[in-house]
């Protein structure tokens, strides 16, 4: 079963965001959506969620239309990781993680028993159930970005989208998300995200959508699109991708420093 994006396309008025974008996610993958600030990421999230209405084209989770799927059917589907979180009041780690079992009830219902269980087994299974007292807000960003996944998994949906989860992370804390991140995939979720990083998408991801002016300018498998030509066209820098541990790692690196033209 899978998610797939079909000639997506998006206009903010007369400025074309998104250009017949498509792709296919299945479960069990990492996908990641790879592009510079501007090329149409979080559009194209956003449309993926329902939030924003595409001018043309379709995205089917399990092969069925999400524009003919309730909200709550949607949550029950989808789950979304923002980048970050800054809640008014400082919630605890359990009530944040709380959050995420109410797709499972009514709209005058609270969590109970059940769903505080299966919110303590959620924090258990990322290793953070002794942070389940702490104030949200008081903990390190690293620790934030695993509550948001333990909040997405307790709210049970099988696609996690995840708006650049590593981003404002240290380096330790950085490698600690991505694995915990790749980990949920061995479990059948299908994990997209985006990210401004091809030395990062490279190592973690299964496939790759690199994305430019609105439009797919590659996808596939990350040996196939993590090389000179197309991270060059993406970030408009003269770039060398080399390849260390047998190619399990490819790194970028400015090859003279210049600005490529159009």
């Amino acid at each position: 079963m899978s998610m797939i994006v079909e000639n997506l396309s998006f206009s903010y008025g007369t400025a074309d965001v998104l250009k017949s974008v498509s792709f296919r996610a299945e479960y069990g993958e990492f996908l990641s959506v790879l592009g510079p600030n501007g090329v149409g990421k979080s559009t194209l999230f956003r449309c993926m969620l329902g939030i924003l209405m595409p001018s043309q084209g379709h995205t089917l989770i399990d092969d069925r239309d999400i524009s003919e799927m309730t909200a709550a059917e949607l949550s029950k589907n989808i789950a979304y990781i923002p980048q970050s979180h800054n809640p008014v009041f400082n919630y605890s780690v359990l009530d944040i993680v709380l959050m995420g079992t109410t797709a499972q009830l009514g709209k005058f219902s609270s969590p109970g028993k059940e769903q505080r269980r299966q919110a303590i087994e959620v924090l258990e299974c990322l290793n953070i159930a002794d942070l389940q007292n702490r104030g949200y807000r008081s903990i390190s960003g690293g620790e934030r970005q695993l509550v948001l996944i333990a909040r997405a998994m307790a709210q049970q949906a099988k696609i996690l989208i995840m708006d650049e989860p590593s981003s404002s992370l240290d380096f330790g804390n950085r490698i600690r998300v991505m694995d915990t991140i790749k980990g949920l995939t061995e479990q059948g979720y299908c994990v997209i995200q985006s990210t401004h990083d091809p030395d990062q998408a490279y190592q973690y991801s299964d496939k790759i959508l690199a994305m430019y002016g609105g439009a797919v300018l590659a996808w596939g498998k990350p040996e196939e699109t993590v090389c000179d030509t197309v991270i060059s066209k993406l970030y408009g820098v003269d770039v060398e991708v080399c390849s260390l541990r047998n190619d399990r790692i490819r790194v970028c690196i400015p090859a003279k420093n210049k600005i490529i033209k159009e």
